[in-house]
């Protein structure tokens, strides 16, 4: 389980044919083989590991379903290692399961801080709602307002200059994930398909 609160901006060193290497400092210091890694909101495993740089497999779900694929030789991806039993639970409840993308419509002044509008594909939207959770590329942030196929969320400067979104602009895609606890809301009200 993750938080939302990125560790660290990693370089992509290599994105071909299933495998990404990222350089990285900070999340590599207890890093191990098989451990998970957070990578813009997908929780991947280790295959490989060194001081500045590990490596993970990019199955073809994940493509599916993330801008994983669209990754090239120096991009930048934010980078969080899973909560300890004992840290401290600074964001949401982030699992690493992206649910789809979403595109950056603006990101416009507000004030100090930015203000950025993502249009959302599939049908996401459903499960997102004003003041509530939402996971941007792994950065734990809260819906400012939203309707049928946008929302909107505030980047502070701190969150804007240490994450990917300092070199977000319009047009890029993003990977989302929803709040889990909307998800099963909807379960419990939904009959389960047993004939399955």
């Amino acid at each position: 389980m993750f938080t939302g609160i990125v560790e660290e901006v990693g370089q992509v060193k290599l994105a071909a044919g299933g495998k990404l290497q990222v350089t990285a400092k900070k999340v590599t210091e207890d890093m191990a083989l098989g451990a998970s890694i957070c990578v813009s909101g997908v929780c991947l495993t280790v295959t490989s590991v060194s001081k500045s740089s590990f490596s993970v497999d990019v199955v073809p779900e994940t493509i599916r379903r993330s801008n994983l694929g669209d990754l090239k030789t120096d991009d930048l991806v934010n980078l969080e290692r899973p909560l300890p039993a004992d840290g401290r639970f600074g964001g949401h409840i982030v699992q690493g399961h992206v649910d789809g993308t979403g595109t950056v419509e603006s990101i416009e002044p507000d004030g100090d801080a930015s203000m950025v509008r993502i249009t959302v594909t599939g049908d996401l939207m459903r499960y997102i709602v004003p003041k509530g959770f939402i996971t941007v590329d792994g950065v734990s942030l809260t819906v400012v307002n939203c309707d049928s196929t946008r929302l909107a969320f505030t980047l502070v400067p701190h969150t804007r200059k240490n994450t990917v979104f300092q070199t977000r602009k319009p047009n890029d895609r993003v990977n989302l994930e929803v709040d889990i606890l909307s998800k099963y809301v909807e379960r419990l009200h939904k009959p389960i398909d047993t004939e399955r």
